[in-house]
């Protein structure tokens, strides 16, 4: 079947990268659909406000360890893998080995953060240090999801789907059983960390079907060093990213206990589940973009620009059904009243996406030029700036004041580009498609033609 071509693609490119994106964005509307059926409607309903803000405290506190033990390699090894096909076994295991050490150098860690935030915060900690223990395992398992860099790197995006939805529909099923066993709240947490190891168990079959072995993997001191070289900035960025998208939950806990933080991690999962359409298409396309750069840059610059104008229209797009939609969602989906007080946080929340959209496809950009500092730098200011805002509004106005703190975070983080002379111009590219300039200005002249 052909594709329709976006402007600034060639028709046969896009249409390449376009089937790739098709089966990524296959993958991730599966796990949307179930993550959204499961996660965030009918386990909330089974366990209630409080019991889910206690199974979600434990993965919010980890989240910020797993993107570090990630050390920020997925792009660098994607892009190693575009240019030097040939030694994928020897990129693949360097930083197979630097994720697994960085996931058992994480574990430590995750138990000195969580006795800090129980020492000084004004309300203990949700959840119990034997659930975070639990959980905990999972920086260890992400470190096989490397695989995933391969399969992008070949333009084989079937293959995340089938490891992608495979393991979300098993997890699913798994949680649905435990529903109807009425089993108890531990049980959910280890299949919190048997998302993870079903996850990575896939990857690693899929990549054996194709007649490879991680087993076969080499570890060169040369490579490794390179990646950590180039990764740094992206890993303390990965780590910046998680703390602005993460924070509210740890603080609304902190100063309004786990029942809010029940309510609200429903409000998170419904939001953020769409962020699946930013990650599925630049994942797919960032090889066009890179062969764009190398041989033409009038097309490379183009294609940003038209990229930045999608994200723009998909994310407000998403914004507007939800946002009307928001109390409807509510009461069809959760039977439980106390989670009713949701839907107003959600119609704010939602549109954070907007800027997440834009931030992504951006991000891309930041790695293509080779500018990792910048985008760690901007990450930091996120994070500070959600910290403070939430600092601000969240003792005042609770779960309201959480989403506007994370909306104007997300807001500043993306646009602070503007502020350093080097990226100044591509902040003003992102801001022309913010009110979707190229769009407008190209039906305007057609106006005018007739």
């Amino acid at each position: 079947m052909k594709l329709p071509a976006l402007p600034g693609f060639d028709a046969q490119a896009f249409d390449k990268y376009l089937k790739n994106t098709g089966w990524l964005l296959m993958a991730r509307v599966g796990s949307l659909l179930i993550k959204m059926l499961v996660t965030a409607v009918v386990l909330p309903n089974y366990l209630g406000d409080a019991q889910t803000g206690i199974l979600n405290y434990p993965l919010v506190l980890v989240s910020f360890f797993v993107a570090a033990s990630s050390l920020g390699t997925d792009s660098l090894v994607t892009r190693e893998l575009l240019v030097h096909p040939q030694q994928h076994r020897t990129i693949l295991g360097s930083a197979f080995r630097l994720r697994l050490f960085a996931g058992f150098a994480a574990i430590p860690l995750i138990y000195l953060a969580y006795l800090f935030i129980a020492y000084y915060a004004p309300e203990p900690p949700a959840a119990p240090l034997n659930y975070v223990a639990i959980v905990s395992l999972m920086c260890v398992a992400q470190s096989v999801n490397i695989i995933d860099c391969y399969f992008q790197s070949i333009a084989k995006g079937k293959f995340i789907m089938y490891v992608q939805v495979g393991a979300n529909l098993l997890s699913a099923l798994l949680k649905l059983v435990l529903i109807l066993s009425s089993a108890p709240l531990t049980a959910f947490v280890w299949m919190l960390l048997a998302d993870a190891v079903l996850l990575s168990l896939g990857y690693v079959y899929v990549y054996r079907a194709q007649r490879h072995n991680p087993f076969h993997w080499k570890f060169d001191r040369a490579v490794a060093l390179n990646l950590l070289k180039h990764s740094w900035p992206l890993a303390l960025s990965s780590v910046f990213v998680t703390l602005y998208m993460k924070i509210d939950q740890l603080m609304l806990d902190a100063f309004w206990g786990k029942s809010a933080l029940g309510v609200y991690a429903t409000v998170v999962t419904l939001s953020e589940g769409w962020y699946f359409f930013p990650m599925a298409l630049v994942a797919a396309l960032f090889p066009a973009l890179m062969h764009a750069r190398r041989d033409d840059p009038a097309r490379y610059q183009k294609r940003l620009q038209q990229l930045y104008e999608l994200m723009v229209i998909i994310s407000v797009g998403i914004a507007l059904i939800i946002t009307f939609a928001a109390p409807y969602i509510y009461q069809w989906l959760y039977y439980k009243p106390e989670f009713h007080i949701g839907a107003p946080t959600l119609a704010i929340h939602i549109w954070a996406g907007v800027f997440v959209f834009l931030g992504t496809a951006s991000g891309q950009y930041l790695i293509a030029e080779n500018l990792t500092r910048i985008s760690f730098l901007r990450t930091a200011i996120g994070a500070l700036a959600n910290i403070l805002l939430n600092l601000w509004l969240l003792p005042r106005y609770g779960m309201n004041g959480a989403a506007v703190a994370t909306l104007l975070a997300y807001f500043i983080s993306t646009f602070s580009v503007l502020l350093i002379p080097k990226t100044r111009q591509h902040g003003f590219s992102m801001l022309k498609a913010l009110v979707l300039w190229n769009t407008l200005s190209t039906l305007a002249h057609k106006s005018e033609k007739k």
